[in-house]
């Protein structure tokens, strides 16, 4: 496909983010396949081909030994039965998502959707369903936009694991059904990346040095973006497989880019977003930060993603309660931040009464508080306050905010200013808007005007609150500013 981007990082740095996605704010993600089937969580294709760890007791225990029952026969126990993504989707909709991002491929080279270029794919194995196109459907059916998240990348090394054998027990030395020839397209000829006897994370290299799986790559990735035309595409890792070689990954990024700007009259309106923090890949599209977060404003659009769970669905997850969700998406958007939230999905495609708990709870926020999230821009700094979220890795603990602690944003002549935590004394003194601020208005959101005054010369901003908050998470203030 051409069109206005090259295959080079200094091409590429010519993105702009596009306004949907800066107004979208909350995206819902379907991070979904075969390894939700045992509901023992992720990366449960490597580890059940790992002796000693805890899903390989569990898939030994209750499917049989992976040299007779492996992953290709676990995915066909995948059905999708009940999946209703009509329902799902509106059930997203109304909790504030304005993107829906489904997931076409995991590490464990298996496609959700029905590729020609792969026999492992839902259509062929498990659901016989496009799992990727009847969400695509529902999701532009709504008015949402519609991304596709792939995982392949790091496929080749990641599922080496599956040429290895116990080294104890009564299948000491027993090839695991990975070491199958007949199955190699699934399990892929990546026998040199096998490390007998590696127990632990991470893979090492994530991005194998293979020119074949770079081809193979783009070539599965070009097809996903043919066939559905995403408004969003999520790479699991850096662009594959790094900005020398072959380039796959800013091949694909340019594909997806001039793909957009042949639907749009030459401008380009999707977004590939990476996690490669090197100033200048990150400049090809959205950084992606995956179970963490920015420490303060960024100047330009980035995203957290995280889930209510565990990334497949997990019988032994602790969720993120609704006031860690509603509190998680307010600060990411006052850094100027989008929140991917992935909902585990039970493996015959339907959600648990604690899912829809949070989703019910997230879209009567979203009632209240809403006008102060989509569309908005951060203000000011973003935040004010002593506290915040820990930058550490997939760390994600819950804040003790304080009732001096804020996050802001703007629409408009309006700024919103969210409470963090509701004061005993029930007022609030905001130090951000300082005295330039000719203040016309107070607005809390859910309750009506409030009542206000100004301290000079700083031009602090005291709001007299009510007795009860509108809201038991976190509540907006909406300050008409002229």
């Amino acid at each position: 496909m051409t069109g206005p981007f090259r295959p080079t990082v200094e091409s590429l740095s010519t993105f702009e983010c596009p306004e949907w996605f800066r107004d979208a704010k909350l995206g819902i993600w379907s991070h979904w396949g075969p390894q939700s089937v045992p509901r023992y969580g992720d990366w449960y294709a490597r580890n059940m081909y790992i002796e000693g760890t805890d899903q390989y007791r569990y898939h030994v225990r209750t499917y049989g030994h992976p040299s007779t029952f492996g992953y290709k026969d676990l995915a066909a126990l995948w059905k999708a039965e009940r999946f209703d993504p009509d329902e799902l989707a509106d059930l997203y909709v109304r909790a504030g998502a304005r993107y829906l991002v489904s997931l076409a491929s995991h590490h464990d080279n298996f496609l959700n959707y029905p590729s020609l270029l792969h026999r492992w794919n839902s259509a062929q194995v498990g659901p016989g369903k496009d799992v990727v196109g009847l969400w695509s459907e529902a999701a532009r059916a709504r008015g949402l936009r519609f991304g596709l998240s792939e995982h392949l990348g790091a496929a080749f090394s990641w599922w080496s694991v599956n040429k290895g054998a116990d080294a104890t027990g009564p299948y000491a030395g027993v090839p695991y059904d990975g070491t199958d020839p007949s199955f190699e397209d699934l399990y892929l000829s990546n026998a040199e990346h096998f490390v007998p006897g590696r127990r632990t994370d991470p893979v090492a290299p994530w991005y194998t040095a293979n020119p074949g799986w770079h081809g193979r790559w783009l070539d599965l990735v070009t097809e996903m973006i043919d066939l559905y035309q995403p408004d969003l595409l999520y790479s699991d890792g850096a662009p594959p497989f790094g900005v020398h070689g072959m380039q796959a990954g800013l091949r694909a990024a340019a594909h997806l880019y001039n793909t957009s700007a042949a639907r749009h009259g030459g401008r380009n309106q999707a977004v590939y977003t990476q996690k490669e923090r090197w100033s200048e890949v990150r400049r090809i599209g959205v950084l992606d930060v995956e179970r963490s977060q920015e420490p303060a404003l960024s100047p330009v659009p980035w995203q957290t993603d995280t889930c209510l769970g565990g990334w497949f669905y997990d019988v032994r997850a602790v969720y993120k309660s609704p006031a860690h969700v509603v509190e998680l998406l307010v600060d990411v958007v006052a850094k100027n931040g989008s929140l991917l939230l992935n909902v585990p999905q039970l493996p015959d495609g339907t959600l648990d009464e604690e899912c829809r708990h949070v989703l019910k709870e997230l879209a009567g926020w979203m009632e209240v508080c809403g006008e102060g999230i989509h569309g908005s821009r951060p203000f000011g700094p973003g935040v004010e306050g002593p506290s915040g979220v820990v930058v550490d890795g997939f760390r994600e603990e819950r804040v003790a905010w304080t009732d001096a602690d804020y996050r802001l944003t703007r629409r408009g002549d309006t700024v919103y200013v969210f409470q963090m935590a509701w004061p005993e004394d029930r007022r609030s003194i905001i130090h951000s808007l300082g005295p330039q601020a000719a203040i016309t208005s107070v607005r809390l959101l859910g309750a009506g005007p409030v009542e206000y005054h100004q301290i000079y010369p700083g031009g602090d901003l005291v709001v007299e609150l009510p007795e009860h908050p509108p809201t038991p998470y976190v509540n907006c203030l909406a300050i008409g500013v002229r």
